[in-house]
């Protein structure tokens, strides 16, 4: 019988979040933030939450500290959110975890039960199953579960690359799970989606 995968959160937060004008980690969420609500929500469900920041390392430090979370910086966060999966998901193997967990801090978090359901699903699924993606409104979204075969694809991929093409590149080995969450693919990039879903 195969081990049991040992999960690490990865929450991608690098972002300059010029359009929104502050940092979209740090809007106000559920009591807290975007950041620590992600932390929250990802904490339950694997061994340790770990956040990718950008030039933004110094003011997320105390969050992620407070949430007893661990801070890695992406070295160059000019060069897109590809680059922060791949630091996060290198850290992920550092730290001897062999899957993930993985979401975005620019946007609420998902629900508990839907994020236990996508970690549950890939335990489900066998070994050609390397991740599970939610689906809502025919949209995919996050957070992505993915096991070691994923996480080498995505680090093996070029700097250059985008997560877009390495999915679509293994479309056999990634499950599309349909949810009853329209969290997993809301995206806050300006005040006035933020306003839409402070009113929702």
């Amino acid at each position: 019988m195969a081990l049991a995968p040992a999960f690490a959160g990865v929450i991608l937060a690098a972002g300059a979040s010029s359009r929104m004008g502050q940092d979209k980690a740090l809007l106000a969420w559920q009591g807290g933030t975007f950041l620590s609500s992600a932390i929250h929500l990802l904490q339950p469900l694997t061994d340790l939450v770990i956040v990718v920041a950008g030039e933004n390392e110094e003011t997320l430090a105390p969050v992620v500290n407070a949430e007893a979370a661990f801070l890695v910086r992406n070295p160059f966060p000019e060069r897109g959110q590809f680059s922060s999966l791949q630091r996060g998901l290198e850290e992920v193997l550092n730290r001897g975890r062999d899957a993930a967990i993985v979401t975005l801090v620019d946007r609420p978090a998902c629900l508990p039960e839907t994020a236990e359901q996508l970690k549950e699903e890939f335990l489900r699924s066998d070994e050609k199953v390397w991740a599970v993606v939610p689906e809502f409104g025919g949209k995919h979204g996050h957070p992505i579960v993915m096991g070691r075969e994923m996480i080498e694809a995505f680090l093996r991929a070029p700097a250059t690359g985008n997560a877009r093409d390495v999915e679509h590149a293994r479309q056999d080995h990634i499950r599309y799970l349909p949810v009853n969450d329209a969290y997993v693919t809301i995206n806050v990039n300006t005040r006035e989606d933020l306003e839409k879903l402070y009113s929702a």
